[in-house]
């Protein structure tokens, strides 16, 4: 099998020849710029000092390039929107430096300033005259956003001023999808995992507008949590234009890039903490369901594509329902959470998600334990997840700028021991 093959092979929940391995696919199965750097320099990929392009700025992923897929024997390539969260895009890169000495090139629009407690500002659309929508703190390596909630009005509250992050696809962005489809799918043999702007419904990462010079309506997240309990109407008048906008989107991508790509996300929202759901049942199928699932079903009847669902935290409980909307993929598998163990969620749910993730301990072994508790930790977590298919490796969420390089290594041995 080609990569393509293989991850098509395993979205049929078949065993395929090897396992299958995605880093880069998408926002959620990355590397920070930082780790990037450090393989490029201990695989002898580049020469030292040589800057790595950050191609996902709030949360400082680097570009693996195709020279590093073919050494860590990555299977999947991604398509995504050329534009940031910031709301600029990814042209006229520059050089930077990350806080820890790290030589990176940064979208030109990529403007920062410090401010008195060291931490590094970010702006919306690049422009510095505007207030900072995002900051990394002094200790971090990404960012987080900054609160920028106006007081509310109650009577004037407008779900309109919640839908400005919406739109239709501009042809400069068809163009985009057509022209870099295309590209790979001649060019390379590995499968393509898509994102679209606007399909996840509350995402928190994405309520506060940062791209926006003036948020308006709920934009804290807080104030968003919240509003799930005290303002539901509010929420679904919401969703249910964001779910227009998102079916309208859905048919032009299709019209556009056809049955080329395998794996589309459609949903980044965390519905769970460590300990559990952050809402019940009954509130995720009031307030969430009804919306995947008409964008499921319609990808399902229309196209070949298989649905991936990103949700952190322990969200067992809800996994009945998120099956009920339609996913195939589930990510990033955080089997550290409550009732989230690798045998249990593989004996229950194996014949209904796939799962791509939960190769490694991320919060424990991975950013802490040694090479050997590594490899011994990852070689359990193949022999569950991957055990007659339906199971791509990939960490447990991103993997962070301050793991281990040698830890990072030990992870990419095993990987190739078993393929």
């Amino acid at each position: 099998m080609n990569s393509r093959d293989r991850i098509q092979c395993t979205l049929g929940h078949k065993e395929p020849d090897i396992l299958p391995v995605d880093f880069g696919g998408g926002p959620v199965t990355g590397i920070a710029v930082q780790v990037v750097y450090q393989l490029r320099q201990r695989l002898g990929l580049d020469k030292p000092g040589t800057h790595v392009k950050v191609i996902e700025p709030y949360q400082m992923l680097g570009e693996i390039k195709p020279d590093l897929q073919d050494a860590l024997g990555l299977d999947v390539v991604s398509v995504n929107n050329n534009g940031t969260m910031f709301g600029f895009d990814l042209v006229d890169w520059k050089e930077w430096t990350t806080p820890d000495g790290t030589p990176v090139l940064v979208p030109g629009l990529f403007n920062t300033n410090k401010d008195n407690n060291g931490d590094i500002l970010q702006y919306p659309k690049g422009n510095a005259q505007l207030q900072p929508c995002a900051k990394m703190p002094k200790s971090s390596y990404f960012f987080d956003a900054i609160d920028r909630q106006q007081p509310i009005n109650e009577e004037m509250l407008d779900p309109k001023d919640n839908l400005e992050d919406f739109e239709l696809l501009k042809q400069t962005e068809i163009d985009h999808y057509r022209l870099e489809t295309d590209r790979l799918f001649t060019e390379t043999h590995r499968a393509i995992y898509s994102t679209l702007p606007g399909v996840s419904f509350g995402d928190v990462a994405l309520v506060p507008g940062l791209f926006l010079e003036n948020p308006r309506g709920v934009r804290s997240v807080e104030e968003w949590y919240m509003s799930s309990l005290t303002r539901p109407d509010y929420i679904k008048a919401v969703y249910e234009q964001q779910a227009e906008i998102a079916l309208q989107n859905l048919k032009t991508l299709y019209e556009t890039v056809g049955d080329k790509i395998s794996v589309i996300q459609i949903n980044g929202t965390d519905f769970g903490t460590q300990n559990g759901p952050f809402c019940s049942k009954e509130q995720y199928r009031d307030l969430y369901l009804p919306y995947q699932k008409k964008l499921n079903d319609w990808i399902h009847a229309n196209t070949p594509w298989k649905t991936f669902i990103h949700s952190c935290g322990g969200i067992y409980p809800l996994l009945d329902e998120i099956a009920e909307a339609g996913f195939d993929i589930l990510n990033p598998v955080q089997s550290t959470a409550k009732d989230m163990e690798l045998p249990r969620l593989k004996k229950e749910y194996g014949d209904t998600f796939v799962f791509w993730g939960g190769g490694v301990d991320t919060q424990n072994i991975f950013p802490f334990g040694t090479p050997e508790q590594v490899k011994e930790d990852v070689k359990q977590r193949i022999e569950i997840l991957g055990d007659g298919g339906g199971f791509v490796f990939s960490t447990i969420h991103n993997i962070v700028a301050n793991a281990p390089i040698d830890n990072v290594l030990a992870m990419f041995e095993v990987i190739k021991d078993y393929r």
